[in-house]
């Protein structure tokens, strides 16, 4: 039998001192530790860094010493399992998690601490004394290659540890096994006991008990043959399980029952005769073994979701009923049938009986029926399959392996279940194929298989060239082009008859090749963590492709069979109108999406398992079929499609596809020619023209409706939309701000008359870099809303309050000059000097309307109001100046000088870095907006950074893996929320390489030093090019409660959307996660709308909104200056804070929120004793006979109301969550 039983193995290398395998890492990591703690000088000192190279010899003890042998797993405990690696949340049960951390012995004393490695004296027992010479032996040729094939094979040895880890945790345990060849015992000496039955007709079904219903879908249900049951002429075990490449968490166990020869008849190939015969093999022992007290559930499934194949599905008694599910399948003999019936070119079903016609009609030829031939034939090669794959395996170790991890890739994909998949079985025959064709030899290693195998799928399109794996030509055999004209995708079994891609559609392939290529390009990417990526991150469909659009009634797909004429396919396919249309509905949107698209994908039918006294599922009960557009983003919102010149023949072709949205156009270089011109004006529609093509071109040719089709692609933009109209989202303001800021920087370095030139002008503010939520819209004042003082505008009382003008902050770097002042208050004063003569300048130069102030400038263009700020290069180290007590000149950081520098170096440099990521990323800024949106609707905009999010979402296009950068802004969100919520904050810095600015090297040191002093650096942290040790965007802000809330909200919206997002028929109502929950808070303070200056921002828009006192315009010259920068809500949090901030929590959406949430600090409500200077909002009683503060509740809630007179409409005290 095929994998030696591993106890064996246990055993062999306990009693050989050099077994012929190589040394595992983790000894080889062990060793290396050890070696440093017996160093020559014969001091014992704590183990060396993983990452360094282990000393040649440093496997040799693992041979010579079993006690040092038994410590090796703790120090990978340490390393490894204990700390988690890049963000990874150890998965599968709570045995593997256990074992890895015990270590198959504990040691001594268990001194062993999780991620610290304690002197290996107390690590182990001490091992057995050895010669010099035998412990400074020089290492074997096979210990060499070993550490050669880690350097060359593995980026580092933590990857091959990782691999052996996770190896070791899908694969079965021998106490499972032995429980599984216990419940298969049983099972054989069951199913031999079956008695016979009489012989009947096969349409006369009613010796079935009541409970157990036929698992086929018999229409036509006439046919001719009998049957009778005959008990099973033998039971093999086959698939995965004997190979040992089963892979937990769904252990299958498959057995291949066989019915004996003389239950058939000679016609039994034809019209579902055997099909039918074989569901009704199984009825017969579904009856019986539903009786017994063995089995924990009987029920029925369709193997891989093809009806024509249910299966009989068993699961043991008790608590072991998730351990394992046998699956019977019904086969016949391999030599009953005649192999040349089954070629992909020869009918088997008639349509006649088909059609349920009398009589077939004159002169019509029977179409092939290769699927359905297909079908039978690969139940005739079960057992000889097992046996090819069991000759692949012997001596191979690294087969079993491999297989494990490209079933795991492969579930981590969703390519592996369902009508059509790449099924375990399949990857296993690819493996034996690619053995056969020498790309793979036995010699390999289980990740050496991977990567071949996925190098082999990156690089072969089997939807062109098919393989085969049949040896010896025989000329009577079907040859490969014969497959391909039957099928999409062909890959021959042995036999040379069988097709294992018969279900799969080239897209699906086409899916698998794409995710292949991504997963080399990662392999060979030593910025990436590959093992993480590859086989630990789950990729759903929703944050995988660009958009998303279901088809919410399969049964629609029954018309298209009869628009496109699919009767031959129906036929084939056994009536399954789902699977005989699937194929064409894709390659029809393919070929529509063909500029625009890489890659149109669909999910994969899937059927579940039925109880047996159930009818076996319709066609229609798969669900809604989904399918996913991975966009090419230089042409996926381009508004016309290009045809052929009108006098040419193919022009007939494009307007017989494109129907009446075809129409004769003139280009400019003088061509006239057929065109689809769609319809979208702003950046947003532009994004949803594949909408627009999907849904015409399947109502044209697919005869399915509009309303069939729910289309999730842009859901969640609306809420980042402003205003009544439907408009886009903002991207068209945005650029026109980017515009008047590149017009104005350009008046600013020609200006005349400046005692010192401009030589730098820098904008800082988020719109300048696409980023801003709700971009700034130009505006003129009205003067009636305000009250007039010489040049200025001021609020009314009794209107409501102006709409909030954001001033965009630009800075002015004014050149070096000796006449500088050194002194930082002079400095200060020469500054304000140069905003009175900037205001002054732009005035007389350009007529621009301008407020001077001491810190800045403000200036009103073009509707907006541009704010200059003045810096001088040398300013900040000015302010780092320190005089000590002994009179000595030393530069310090000061928070001043802190300050300063973000303000007028980094904030530069992040908004022009980011302003290039959007040049090359459209959907990067709307990414951003909506991110910042959701952050602010869960009242947590002040409590991160808005850079602090631009560089998370920048992260996601940066280094995307393992998917693409995202081309739509929905996806990009979903991955926003899941970084969120997955990324390991506490044990990993997270890098962000704007303009690839750090090397490999750099990272890894970040890497070390963040580890090295973890505790002193911010919870979480960012470290970018130009910021690769402070963190300062994330220093201050968010707080370890704050980022623990951030992911719980992130984690819990990301379960609703993608809920919500992939189910079609519940309403979508994807603002829900942008509502915040305000149960958690202890007092609301509800806000008056009219002093809302921004109140259209909201979620849920207000019905009617009032006039704000502004008009849309842009084109006022000599105005009033509006009221800038004004929003009470603001101000009045401000006070809040300064008065309240050790007592309470203050939370706002600031974009148009109406209410200020209030968490009480749990310390401040402890009983304080008594001081005359701590009595600020407090009241003293007495508690045991002292004096002692507590917080005076009642008052401090009137004070909200004083506080915001005018703007707070109530505050409700939410009492039944707290007591004084």
């Amino acid at each position: 039998m095929v994998g030696t039983d591993s106890i064996l193995q246990k055993a062999a290398i306990s009693a050989n001192p050099r077994p012929p395998e190589p040394a595992s890492a983790a000894a080889i990591a062990a060793e290396a530790a050890r070696r440093c703690g017996h160093a020559p000088s014969g001091r014992a000192s704590a183990a060396g860094p993983m990452g360094s190279p282990a000393p040649p010899c440093a496997a040799n003890r693992k041979r010579r010493s079993a006690a040092a042998g038994r410590a090796a797993p703790h120090v990978v405990t340490g390393v490894h399992v204990g700390g988690g690696h890049g963000g990874e949340r150890r998965r599968g049960s709570p045995e593997a998690a256990e074992e890895a951390e015990q270590g198959p012995e504990p040691a001594a004393g268990g001194a062993v601490r999780r991620g610290k490695r304690a002197a290996p004296a107390a690590a182990a027992p001490q091992p057995a004394k050895l010669s010099r010479a035998e412990l400074y032996r020089p290492p074997t040729s096979e210990e060499l290659t070993q550490l050669k094939e880690t350097e060359d094979l593995f980026h580092s040895s933590l990857l091959r540890l990782q691999i052996e880890e996770l190896l070791k945790e899908v694969t079965l345990k021998d106490k499972k096994k032995k429980k599984i060849d216990a419940f298969l015992h049983e099972i054989n000496s069951l199913l031999s006991a079956i008695p016979e039955t009489p012989e009947t007709e096969l349409t006369d079904q009613a010796w079935l008990s009541e409970g157990v219903k036929v698992p086929f879908l018999q229409v036509p249900f006439s046919v001719k043959g009998r049957f009778r049951f005959v008990p099973p002429a033998e039971l093999k075990v086959v698939g995965s399980y004997l190979l040992g490449t089963c892979v937990r968490p769904e252990i299958n166990v498959d057995i291949a029952v066989t019915m004996p020869r003389e239950i058939f008849q000679d016609k039994d190939n034809l019209n579902q005769r055997y099909h039918r015969k074989r569901a009704l093999y199984l009825s017969c022992i579904a009856q019986h073994l539903s009786k017994e007290k063995l089995f924990g559930s009987v029920k029925f499934a369709y193997m891989n979701s093809n009806h024509l194949k249910p299966i009989l599905l068993l699961r043991p008694q008790g608590k072991d009923e998730k351990v394992v599910t046998v699956r019977l399948h019904a086969c016949p003999t391999s030599d009953l049938f005649k192999p040349s019936r089954f070629y992909p070119s020869k009918n088997n079903v008639r349509t006649a009986w088909f059609m349920e016609q009398s009589t077939p009609k004159e002169g019509t030829t029977e179409p092939p029926t290769p699927h359905y031939n297909n079908s039978i034939l690969c139940d005739t090669v079960m057992l000889s399959h097992l046996h090819f794959l069991s000759n692949a395996a012997t001596d191979f170790p690294g087969m079993k392996d491999g297989v494990a991890l490209l079933k795991v890739w492969l579930n981590q994909r969703q390519l592996s279940k369902g009508l059509g998949c790449f099924s375990g079985f399949l990857v296993s025959m690819l493996v034996a194929y690619l053995l056969m064709k020498r790309k793979i030899v036995k010699m390999m290693s289980g990740y050496q298989v991977l990567r071949s195998t996925l190098q082999f799928l990156a690089t072969t399109d089997l939807s062109v060239t098919g393989i085969s794996l049949a040896k010896d030509a025989d000329p009577s055999l079907p040859v490969l082009d014969d497959f391909h004209q039957a099928f999409e995708v062909v890959f021959v079994d042995p036999s040379g008859l069988v097709n294992l891609c018969a279900d799969m559609t080239a897209s699906k392939y086409h899916q698998v090749q794409l995710e292949a290529k991504r997963s080399m390009e990662i392999l060979d990417d030593r910025m990436v963590d590959g093992f993480q990526v590859l086989l630990m991150t789950p990729k759903p469909m929703l944050r995988t492709f660009d958009h998303i659009f279901h088809l919410k009634h399969v049964s629609k797909l029954q018309g298209t069979c009869k628009k496109m004429e699919l009767l031959n396919e129906l036929m084939d396919r056994g009536g399954n109108y789902v699977a005989a249309a699937l194929p064409f509905v894709v390659s029809l949107l393919a070929r529509g999406l063909s500029q625009r698209a890489q890659l149109v994908a669909h999910s994969l039918p899937q059927i579940p398992e039925w109880p047996i006294d159930a009818d076996p599922p319709k066609h229609k009960d798969m669900g809604p079929l989904t399918f996913g557009l991975l966009f090419v983003p230089e042409f996926a919102a381009s508004t016309l499609e290009k045809g052929p010149q009108a006098d040419h023949p193919e022009a007939l072709e494009f307007r017989t596809f494109w129907g009446e949205k075809s129409e004769l156009r003139r280009f400019q270089d003088g061509s006239i020619c057929e065109a689809v011109v769609w319809e979208a004006s702003t950046a947003c529609q532009k994004r949803l023209i594949p909408e627009q093509i999907i849904r015409h071109l399947l109502k044209l040719h697919a005869d399915i409706p509009e309303s069939s089709i729910c289309y999730t692609g842009a859901l969640l933009e609306s809420v980042i939309k402003t205003g009544k109209e439907a408009g886009g989202t903002g991207e068209e303001a945005m650029v026109s701000v980017v515009c008047s800021y590149d017009d104005l920087s350009r008046k600013l370095w020609n200006l005349k008359e400046l005692p010192l030139t401009v030589t730098a002008v820098q904008g800082v503010h988020p719109a300048l870099r696409y980023t801003d939520v709700f971009p700034p819209i130009p505006m003129k004042p009205i003067y009636s809303f305000h009250k007039r003082s010489k040049h200025f505008l001021l609020p009314l009382e009794e209107k409501p309050c102006p709409a909030y003008i954001t001033p965009l902050k630009v800075i002015c770097h004014m050149e070096g000059s000796g006449q500088w002042p050194q002194d930082k208050g002079a400095i200060k004063r020469i500054k304000a000097a140069f905003h009175l003569q900037l205001a002054e300048l732009l005035r007389q130069q350009h007529q621009l309307v301008c407020t001077p102030a001491v810190t800045h400038t403000d200036v009103y263009k073009d509707g907006y109001v541009f704010r200059l700020q003045v810096a001088y290069h040398r300013e900040p180290l000015i302010l780092k100046e320190v005089v000590t007590p002994e009179g000595m000149l030393k530069y310090q950081d000061t928070e001043e000088s802190r300050q300063l520098e973000l303000e007028t170096l980094h904030l530069p440099y992040l908004t022009s870095s980011l302003h290039g990521l959007q040049q090359q990323h459209p959907v990067f800024g709307s990414t951003s907006r909506l991110a910042k949106r959701w952050i602010s609707a869960q009242l947590l905009s002040d409590s991160i950074s808005e850079e602090c999010v631009d560089l998370l979402v920048a992260f996601l296009f940066l280094h995307p893996a393992p998917f693409t950068p995202p081309s739509s802004p929905q996806v990009g969100f979903l991955r926003f929320l899941n970084l969120l919520a997955t990324f390991d904050w506490k044990n990993n810095p997270l890098i962000v390489n704007l303009n690839t600015g750090l090397t490999d090297s750099d990272c890894t040191e970040i890497k070390n030093k963040f580890v090295a002093s973890r505790s002193r650096l911010p919870v979480m942290f960012l470290a970018t090019p130009k910021d690769q040790w402070s963190s300062m965007w994330t220093r201050e802000r968010p707080s370890a409660q704050i980022l623990q809330r951030l992911v719980l909200l992130a984690s819990e919206s990301l379960r609703a959307l993608e809920e919500q997002l992939m189910d079609p028929l519940s309403d979508q109502d994807v603002k829900m996660v942008f509502r915040p929950p305000l149960d958690f808070y202890d007092v609301l303070i509800h806000l008056n709308p009219s002093q809302i200056p921004r109140l259209l921002e909201g979620v849920d828009r207000p019905v009617k909104s009032v006039s704000r006192g502004v008009v849309k315009n842009s084109s006022a010259m000599n105005i009033l200056f509006p009221v800038v920068d004004y929003d009470p809500v603001q101000l009045y949090l401000q006070e809040l804070r300064n008065a309240f901030d050790d007592l309470a929590l203050f939370f706002y959406d600031k974009h148009g929120g109406e209410v200020i949430a209030v968490l009480w600090k749990p310390l401040s409500f402890q009983p304080q004793p008594f001081k005359v200077s701590s009595m600020r909002g407090r009241k003293v009683t007495t508690l045991n006979n002292e004096l002692v503060c507590i917080p005076n509740v009642e008052a401090i809630l009137e004070d909200f109301e004083i506080l915001g007179e005018g703007l707070v409409k109530s505050v409700e005290a939410r009492t039944e969550k707290w007591t004084i």
